[in-house]
């Protein structure tokens, strides 16, 4: 039987989630080999909505996870179930024109949709509701923003999305802002719960502690783990958040960007419950998430990103959060709640969902979530099934893993997000940030250059020294210590590591090499 496990993966700070909820399931490594119809790798929503879409249609599925459930970005989110987009609707339609954005917003909406047909069917109590979003401006934004985007969310097919003066919202005042009507929200680790439940009831396997290091297409397809176990299989699914499987083309075409959130209480019913974000940039997110037995609620705030590695105060990125908070909401009291994610940004706006470029046919994979996480996660595993099963889908040309989009913003974005990545490397030419290891404070990492090498350098609290290269094993950027999670973060495609070197989130595959 599955036993209780809070092991997170993806840093050390920890979300409202964790403390809101049960623990989830854990399951034992894998320990021989299978064959499945399909084997699905990652255990977050994208992977567990995968492994359940496919088990609705009868196949023989098999999942197996690094860590444990929802133990990397997925219980990191926000848990927004939206379809008004973070690129705007007057952005995709110049990226992908009025048919583009029409099929973003509809395949978004039937992401929320379907969400809510699966909480129903297995009868999942995940605090599922509807709720209006509210779009807003800030100090130095302009009403034209709004009223652009109300014409382009109409052409899209949001027809009742409305212009107001203000949202009359209990709690905080919005100024003028667009309303989207019947979006959601629902807490992500019950939820993930339920879909996991129903998985094991349509006979699905699920593994966790369980790395997969090689990834195999074609006639015979399987993957291969650290621990030599194999999963043979018709088709592989990627749902690790970025894909490992993937050296370099999918990592030319996303980059790694740091979110910050801090759950903040206010009193039961002050604040109106909604979703609302702003058109900053960085924006800011908000929702409210209700508090069981208790005389408050959790505001729920995120924003403050930059890419991922390039960052030396973190903790910063946290104090601006709780001094807009404090700025914007007069009921706010005390920070119960901070920590920080990541998201993977495209070029063009829009996720991958799809056959893996320049690999086999029946290798897929679902990166690039974009800030909707929720409902990304939710429409690559409904399109990927479709693909699977031989069936047509309305929306697999937009989200195809091997699309080129040319238009001109698309092309500036991409050219300056690989410029910032070459220029990360002139790190392997410096010296380091410091010459000793004496120099390093308890608990707290630096790099040292050492001759040639480049050395990660972390002292634990006693003050015991710990070392390892500084080279990520994905393309050989230098890494750099992000004190806020006591991490070793790679600023150049996002893969991230442990105080002590180990792997905790790709692209790169294996932990950060001793040092000889």
């Amino acid at each position: 039987m599955p036993t209780p496990n809070p092991t997170l993966t993806s840093g050390v700070t920890t979300s409202s989630w964790f403390s809101t909820a049960a623990p989830l399931p854990s399951f034992e490594p894998l320990r021989e080999n299978l064959s499945a119809d399909v084997v699905v790798v990652g255990g977050g929503i994208a992977g567990l909505t995968q492994a359940y879409l496919l088990g609705l249609e009868g196949k023989k599925v098999v999942l197996l996870e690094d860590g444990e459930l929802a133990s990397g970005e997925t219980g990191r989110t926000t848990a927004h179930l939206s379809f008004a987009l973070d690129d705007r609707y007057t952005t995709l339609e110049e990226l992908f024109g009025q048919d583009g954005a029409r099929l973003a917003a509809d395949s978004h909406r039937a992401a929320v949709d379907r969400i809510e047909q699966i909480v129903r069917k297995e009868s999942i109590a995940c605090d599922f509701s509807r709720l209006p979003g509210y779009l807003f401006l800030p100090q130095s934004g302009t009403p034209k923003e709004l009223d652009e985007e109300l014409k382009a969310a109409h052409r899209a097919g949001l027809v009742d999305v409305e212009r107001l003066p203000d949202a009359g919202a209990q709690g905080f005042q919005t100024g003028e802002c667009l309303v989207f009507p019947n979006q959601g929200q629902f807490h992500i680790l019950k939820y993930l719960r339920g879909v996991a439940e129903a998985i094991q009831r349509q006979g699905g396997r699920i593994f966790t502690r369980t790395h997969v290091a090689e990834v195999h297409g074609g006639s015979g397809a399987r993957v291969v783990t650290t621990g030599g176990q194999e999963v043979q299989a018709q088709a592989v699914v990627i749902a690790t958040n970025t894909p490992f499987n993937d050296r370099v083309v999918m990592h030319t075409k996303q980059h790694p960007y740091r979110t910050y959130v801090i759950g903040v209480r206010v009193p039961k019913g002050s604040v109106t419950k909604a979703l609302y974000w702003d058109t900053a940039d960085p924006y800011h997110y908000i929702r409210l998430q209700e508090v069981e037995n208790e005389d408050y609620d959790l505001l729920i705030v995120g924003g403050e990103d930059h890419k991922t590695g390039q960052e030396p105060d973190p903790e910063e990125h946290l104090r601006c959060l709780e001094f807009w908070v404090k700025a914007n909401f007069p009921t706010a009291g005390q920070v119960d709640y901070r920590w920080s994610g990541q998201v993977m940004e495209p070029v063009d706006g829009l996720a991958y969902a799809g056959r893996n470029p320049l690999d086999d046919d029946n290798v897929y994979i679902i990166t690039g979530d974009s800030g909707h996480g929720m409902t990304h996660g939710t429409l690559g595993p409904m399109i990927i099934t479709d693909l699977i099963l031989g069936r047509e889908n309305p929306w697999a040309k937009l989200y195809d893993p091997g699309r080129v989009t040319v238009k001109f913003e698309s092309v500036k974005e991409y050219v300056k997000e690989n410029i910032n990545v070459a220029a990360e490397y002139t790190d392997l030419l410096t010296g380091g940030e410091v010459k000793t290891a004496e120099e390093v404070a308890p608990g707290t990492g630096a790099v040292l250059g050492r001759g040639p090498l480049k050395v990660a350098v972390y002292k634990d609290p006693q003050g015991q020294v710990h070392e390892c290269s500084a080279v990520c094993p994905h393309l050989h950027c230098i890494v750099h210590w992000n004190k806020l999670e006591s991490s070793w973060d790679c600023p150049c495609h996002g893969s991230r590591f442990d105080a002590y070197g180990k792997l905790m989130t790709g692209p790169a595959n294996s932990d950060l090499a001793p040092v000889e």
